[in-house]
C-alpha cells in the first residue's frame, strides 16, 4: 500500500512533465501562415464591392438638380465640416498682398499669403495681365503632390503665365505638404490624427482649396460668372470635389485626379491619401455622383492613357465619363461634358497636349477668342526661391492642428454606461458578426500538447485565423485565453505556452488587418480608409470578429471562462471596445504594452500607416482608454504600460 501511495503521485508528475509546452515548439506552429495576403485582399475587395454606392438612373433635370443640392448639403454639413468650428468655416478670406514681381512680358505676379484656419497659413502666386481692366475670367490652379517644387513646378507656371498673357486671372496656391508647406508634420497621413480628435480631415483640405476660390470670387476684376478650377493628380481630386460642391465654379478641368470607388478596388494605385478617401465621404454616393453634380456646367475630364501613377484613362472612363453623360443630356448640355485621353507623353502629366486641351476648353466656354496653341514661356519659369512668399515660424501644421484640437478634448464622465455604449456602437459603426464556419486547417498532437489551426469565416465573408492549444489531459471546461499580439499570432508563443502550462486552453488569434489576416503591407492602410469612407470602421469590424469568435468558443467549450490578453496598442483598443460592447463576455482583459491614453497617438506621434485602424473619426474626442475600460462592466481589466499598471 505504501508503494501504491507513492506510485500515483509519481505517475502524475510524469504526466505533468510530458504536458509542459515550450515556447520554441509552439513558435513553429504559430508561425505557419493560415491565410495569404492575397486571400485577405480578395475578401476585403468583395466586401467593399457588395457595398458600392450605385449611380441612380437620371429621371429629369429638375429631379437631378434637387438631388444634387441634397448631396451637396449633406457632404458639406454632415461630412466635410464634421467637427470644424462654424466660425472657421464661415470666415471671410484673409489674404495679405506681399508685393508684385513685374516681368515686362505682358503679365505680372503677385505674392500672397492667406489663412486656411486660425494659426495655419499658406501662400499663393496670382498671375494677372499686365494691363488689367474690367471684368475677366479667373482660374484657380490647384497643386498635386509636388512635394519639393510645390507651386514652382514648371508645368503649372507655364499654364498660369499663358492664362495671364491671354487676359485671365490665374491663382496658384500652395498645397499642404508641398513647396513652402513641405514639412514632415504636414504629411497627409496626419489627417488621421485630425479624425481622431473629431475633425474630419476633408474639412482642412476643402477649406485650403476653397480659400483660393473665395479670393477670386471677391477680386474686383474677376468675372464671378466665369470662374474655373483645374489641377493635376491631387489637384485633380481637389478640382472635382470643389467644383462639384461649390456652385460658383463654372468650368471644371480635373486632370488625372480621381476615379470611382470600383476603380480603387481594381487598382491599388488609385486609392490616394487620407483626404482623398475621407471618413463617410462615399457613404451612399461615389465620385461618379460628384461628376454628375457638375451638370449642366462645362466639365472636361483629362486622363492619361498609360499613366504611371494612377487613374489610367481606359480604366476609369466607363465609370466617371460614360456613366455620367446621360446626366448632362437631361439638361440638353451633353456637348459641355468632354473627355480627353492623353497619349503624349501618356504618363502622369499636365504637359503641353493636356494644357492645350484645357486652353481650348476654357476659351470656348468663357467666350474668348479660340486658343489653339501655347505661348512659349520656358525662359519665364522661376525658381523656388523666386516664388517663395514666406510663412510665420510658428505656423501650424496638420499634426500641430490635430494636437491643438486634442488639447481641447474634455471627456464627459457623467454619461450613463448604457448611453456611452450606444454612442461607442455608433462611433465604431459596430455591426455584429457570427462565425459561419470554422475551417480546421491543421493539427498536432504530441509531447502532451494538442493544437488545432482554424480559419474563421464570418457571415459577412471576412475572416480571421487562429491556433488553439491545450495540454492533452486538460479539463474540457478549462478557462480559455485569447492571445492577441499586434505583431501577429507568430509572436504569441510565450504567452500561449504560459496559459497552457497553467492547465488552460489558449487561442492565438489574428483578426482582420493583423498577422495572417492582414492584406499585403503596402495595402494595409488603404483598406481601413476605404471602409471608413463608405461609412464603416476597421475598429468596429475587428471588435465584431473578436466578439463572434468568443461567442463561438463559448458554444464549443460551454462552462469555460474566457479571458483576453492583448499585446500592443492596436489590439489594446480593439479588445477594450469588444469588452465594452459586450460586458460580461470576457472574465478578464490583460493588456501589455498599452497606451495610458489615446492622446499618445498624437504625442508620439504614431504614424497612421503603422496603426490605421486606430485613427477612427471622433474616437479620442468622445472616449479614452480609461472610459473604455470602465464600460467593460464586470470584466476585470488590467492594463500594463511602460511604468506600473492600472486595474479595475
Amino acid at each position: 500500500m505504501k508503494f501504491a501511495r507513492l506510485f500515483v503521485p509519481l505517475l502524475l508528475c510524469v504526466n505533468l512533465g510530458q504536458a509542459q509546452s515550450r515556447p520554441n515548439d509552439l513558435a513553429a506552429i504559430l508561425a505557419r501562415p493560415l491565410e495569404t495576403p492575397e486571400v485577405v485582399t480578395f475578401q476585403l475587395r468583395q466586401y467593399l464591392y457588395r457595398r458600392l454606392p450605385k449611380l441612380p438612373p437620371p429621371t429629369s433635370a429638375e429631379q437631378w438638380k434637387t438631388e444634387s443640392e441634397r448631396l451637396r448639403r449633406h457632404l458639406l454639413d454632415d461630412v466635410v465640416f464634421h467637427g470644424w468650428p462654424r466660425e472657421w468655416v464661415d470666415a471671410s478670406p484673409k489674404f495679405e498682398d506681399l508685393g508684385v514681381i513685374e516681368t515686362g512680358q505682358g503679365y505680372r505676379m503677385r505674392k500672397l499669403r492667406y489663412e486656411i484656419v486660425p494659426g495655419f497659413q499658406s501662400t499663393a502666386i496670382l498671375y494677372e495681365p499686365e494691363h488689367l481692366q474690367g471684368k475677366v475670367p479667373a482660374v484657380l490652379n490647384l497643386n498635386g503632390h509636388e512635394l519639393e517644387l510645390g507651386k514652382a513646378v514648371e508645368y503649372k507656371q507655364k499654364r498660369c503665365i499663358n492664362l495671364a498673357r491671354r487676359g485671365l486671372l490665374a491663382l496658384s496656391p500652395e498645397w499642404l505638404a508641398c513647396g513652402e508647406l513641405n514639412l514632415p508634420e504636414n504629411r497627409h497621413q496626419f489627417g488621421g490624427h485630425l479624425d481622431l480628435t473629431g475633425a474630419n480631415v476633408a474639412g482642412l483640405f476643402y477649406l485650403a482649396m476653397r480659400r483660393g476660390l473665395d479670393y477670386l470670387d471677391r477680386h474686383p476684376n474677376a468675372d464671378r460668372s466665369r470662374l474655373a478650377v483645374t489641377g493635376l493628380s491631387g489637384g485633380g481630386w481637389q478640382t472635382i470635389v470643389l467644383s462639384a460642391l461649390d456652385p460658383r465654379v463654372y468650368i471644371s478641368i480635373p486632370v488625372a485626379g480621381y476615379s470611382a470607388l470600383i476603380s480603387k478596388l481594381e487598382h491599388s494605385d488609385d486609392r490616394g491619401d487620407n483626404e482623398q478617401v475621407p471618413a463617410d465621404f462615399l457613404e451612399g454616393l461615389d465620385y461618379p455622383h460628384l461628376t454628375a453634380m457638375r451638370a449642366p456646367r462645362p466639365t472636361l475630364l483629362i486622363h492619361n492613357a498609360e499613366d504611371d501613377c494612377c487613374f489610367r484613362a481606359p480604366l476609369v472612363k466607363p465609370y466617371t465619363y460614360d456613366a455620367v453623360r446621360s446626366f448632362f443630356r437631361l439638361f440638353g448640355k451633353e456637348d459641355v461634358f468632354a473627355w480627353h485621353e492623353n497619349t503624349d507623353p501618356s504618363t502622369h502629366n499636365y504637359q503641353l497636349d493636356n494644357r492645350v486641351q484645357a486652353y481650348r476648353f476654357l476659351s470656348k466656354h468663357f467666350g474668348l477668342p479660340p486658343i489653339e496653341q501655347e505661348i512659349p514661356v520656358e525662359s519665364d519659369v522661376k525658381s523656388i526661391a523666386e516664388l517663395t512668399v514666406g510663412l510665420p515660424k510658428d505656423n501650424l501644421t496638420i499634426l500641430g492642428l490635430a494636437r491643438k484640437f486634442g488639447a481641447g478634448v474634455h471627456h464627459d464622465s457623467t454619461t450613463s454606461d448604457s448611453d456611452a455604449r450606444s454612442r461607442l456602437r455608433q462611433l465604431v459603426r459596430y455591426q455584429p458578426a457570427a462565425v459561419e464556419h470554422a475551417w480546421a486547417l491543421a493539427n498536432t498532437k504530441n509531447r502532451g500538447v494538442e493544437t488545432l489551426s482554424w480559419q474563421f469565416l464570418f457571415d459577412n465573408q471576412l475572416s480571421a485565423t487562429a491556433v488553439w492549444v491545450r495540454a492533452t489531459g486538460a479539463a474540457e471546461r478549462s478557462p480559455v485565453t485569447f492571445v492577441l499580439q499586434d505583431d501577429g499570432k507568430k509572436a504569441a508563443a510565450p504567452k500561449v505556452s504560459d496559459r497552457v502550462n497553467r492547465g488552460e486552453q489558449a487561442v492565438a488569434l489574428d483578426l482582420v488587418f493583423h498577422g495572417d489576416a492582414a492584406p499585403a503591407p503596402r495595402e494595409l492602410e488603404s483598406y481601413p480608409l476605404m471602409l471608413s469612407t463608405i461609412g464603416e470602421r476597421a475598429l468596429g469590424v475587428e471588435a465584431a470578429q473578436l466578439i463572434a469568435v468568443a461567442q463561438w468558443m463559448r458554444q464549443r467549450s460551454p462552462g469555460s471562462t474566457i479571458r483576453l490578453e492583448s499585446v500592443g496598442k492596436r489590439y489594446q483598443v480593439a479588445a477594450l471596445i469588444a469588452a465594452a460592447l459586450e460586458p460580461g463576455l470576457f472574465a478578464e482583459l490583460v493588456v501589455q504594452d498599452g497606451m495610458r491614453s489615446l492622446k499618445y497617438l498624437l504625442d508620439a506621434p504614431v504614424r497612421f500607416q503603422d496603426a490605421p485602424d486606430l485613427f477612427c473619426l471622433d474616437l479620442y474626442k468622445q472616449f479614452d482608454v480609461n472610459r473604455l475600460a470602465l464600460l467593460a462592466g464586470e470584466t476585470r481589466v488590467v492594463q500594463h504600460y511602460l511604468v506600473g499598471a492600472i486595474s479595475q
